[in-house]
């Protein structure tokens, strides 16, 4: 995992939840941990990790995560397996 990715995971599981947490990153992260990502219909995209499926709206026309859908990439990522 690159020190990018790194930055992100630990900004996903930063308390208090952060605001600024960009979604290409949170994918580049999926991504990196050997993650599935599909597109859906829309915005929707379905992230398959570890037995564990989950599907988030992107964010628009922002580019910042908000606050609640960073607290159910957490919660993903957690049954997933993945800490920092």
């Amino acid at each position: 995992m690159r020190k990018k990715h790194t930055e992100t995971l630990n900004a996903i599981f930063h308390t208090p939840i952060l605001s600024n947490v960009k979604w290409n990153d949170i994918e580049s992260l999926f991504t990196s941990l050997g993650a599935r990502v599909t597109e859906g219909r829309g915005s929707r995209v379905k992230v398959f990790l570890n037995d564990r499926v989950s599907v988030f709206h992107r964010p628009h026309p922002q580019k910042e995560t908000d606050k609640g859908a960073l607290v159910s990439v957490r919660r993903f990522l957690e049954e997933a397996g993945v800490k920092p």
